[in-house]
C-alpha cells in the first residue's frame, strides 16, 4: 500500500534518459483499479521528412508549468497517483522524450485524466523541440509558451 498521500507522485524535467518502471511504480496505489501510462517517442521522421536529429530545451519555468498541469488534472479527474516526466538535450530516434503515467479507481477515468495530463503538457509546458532534417533543414517546434 502506498504511504504517499499527494497524488501527484513524481514531476521532473531531465537529461538523462527516461525510465518507464520509475514512472509506472511511481504510480502504484491500492485503491486504482486502472492505470494508463502513454509514452512519446522519438520517431524518424516529422512532415513527411526523414529526421537525422533532435534535441529539447525548456524554459526555467518548466517544471512550475507541469505541476500547474498536474494540479489541475488531480482537480478535474478522481486521481489516486500521477507523474510526469520530460526529457531534455539531444535524442536519438526510439528514444523515450516523455512519459506520464495516471491511476485512478477505473480504467476510463485514467485513460481521460491521463490525455488530458499529455495534451495539457504537450500545449502549455515551455519545451521546444529542434528537429534537423536528413537534408540538412531545420525546425524549431514549440510545445508551450512563456
Amino acid at each position: 500500500m502506498s504511504e504517499n498521500h499527494d497524488p501527484i507522485r513524481l514531476l521532473a524535467i531531465r537529461d538523462t534518459p527516461l525510465s518507464l518502471d520509475e514512472v509506472y511504480d511511481a504510480v502504484g496505489d491500492d485503491a486504482a483499479g486502472g492505470t494508463t501510462v502513454f509514452v512519446g517517442t522519438v520517431r524518424d521522421h516529422d512532415g513527411g521528412k526523414s529526421v537525422a536529429a533532435l534535441e529539447y530545451s525548456c524554459h526555467p519555468t518548466a517544471e512550475q508549468e507541469m505541476r500547474r498541469i498536474a494540479e489541475k488534472v488531480v482537480a478535474d479527474f478522481p486521481v489516486k497517483a500521477l507523474a510526469a516526466v520530460h526529457r531534455i538535450g539531444r535524442l536519438e530516434i526510439t528514444d523515450k522524450a516523455v512519459i506520464v503515467a495516471v491511476s485512478c479507481a477505473h480504467r476510463g477515468e485514467a485513460f481521460a485524466a491521463a490525455r488530458r495530463l499529455i495534451d495539457d503538457l504537450k500545449h502549455e509546458v515551455p519545451i521546444w523541440k529542434h528537429q534537423v532534417f536528413s537534408d540538412g533543414e531545420e525546425e524549431w517546434v514549440g510545445a508551450g509558451s512563456c
